[in-house]
């Protein structure tokens, strides 16, 4: 698939987050928007992975230990084909598949269920230490938070994978510098985060978390490192895409009114 596709996909997916936020007055856009171009790199382009057969062995597994980031990874799924579109519409209602945070029972599609923060991470690296015991040859990745490398149990993690040399896990850091509280510099430091994962033994990647070029040669050379875990440090925008959410904290967890929801529709083109 071509960049312009890539980036066609990202735009829909963009468009179904405002949307279905709205609809469930709940829910985090801002998150969301920030992590779409990776999820549509890695759904579109990279992973492996077959919607008739979700829970396909020899699949590449992928955990959003970013778990309120929910809507993006939907909205992805649905139009992968793991299940109908309209299920959107249904997001955080009582009898819907599609709750606030993944559920890996509820949701075809979804390898780890995710919302407290860095078991997800965790988790990834249960699955890529199980492929090297089975001799699998499926890769796992795993996409975080800025503000959830506060959790110690990420660092906990980062250990182990640098230790047993997990070479098929890569980590994607969604660094958009918001967290729910504020700027991650004002609740609590994270950086600098290239420097603390290559102190753990992991190789390190710098891009533009929103350039698909960049997504996708970060990705393709962290297949090429062998013997090492791979962490993507991807600058992102909070509300990419929806000028009055970029880089405004109180998109964290908040939906559009029917009004900012036609204004974010109007500014990411097409139908409304």
């Amino acid at each position: 698939m071509n960049i312009q596709e890539l980036e066609t996909i990202a735009t829909d997916i963009r468009r179904d987050i405002i949307t279905m936020t709205a609809e469930a007055g709940s829910g985090h856009p801002g998150g969301s928007l920030s992590a779409t171009d990776i999820l549509t790199v890695l759904y579109f382009h990279e992973m492996r992975v077959d919607s008739g057969n979700p829970q396909w062995e020899d699949r590449d597994r992928f955990a959003l230990s970013k778990g309120h980031a929910a809507p993006a990874l939907y909205a992805i799924l649905a139009k992968k084909g793991f299940f109908p579109g309209e299920e959107l519409l249904k997001l955080r209602k009582i009898d819907s598949m599609l709750q606030g945070h993944p559920d890996m029972k509820g949701t075809p599609g979804v390898d780890m269920s995710t919302g407290s923060l860095g078991q997800g991470f965790s988790a990834s690296c249960g699955m890529a230490i199980s492929a090297k015991i089975y001799k699998k040859d499926y890769r796992v990745y795993t996409l975080l938070g800025d503000g959830e490398l506060q959790e110690g149990i990420v660092w906990e993690a980062a250990m182990f994978a640098a230790h047993y040399k997990l070479d098929n896990l890569t980590a994607i850091i969604d660094h958009n510098g918001l967290q729910i509280d504020g700027p991650n510099e004002e609740v609590l430091t994270v950086g600098p985060v290239a420097d603390k994962f290559r102190a753990f033994g992991w190789n390190v990647i710098k891009i533009d978390g929103h350039c698909m070029e960049d997504i996708i040669a970060s990705i393709d050379e962290a297949k090429r490192v062998k013997g090492a875990p791979t962490v993507i440090v991807a600058k992102t925008v909070k509300g990419k895409g929806v000028s009055f959410m970029e880089n405004v904290v109180d998109w964290h967890g908040k939906a559009p009114k029917d009004d900012q929801k036609l204004q974010a529709l109007r500014e990411l083109g097409g139908e409304i």
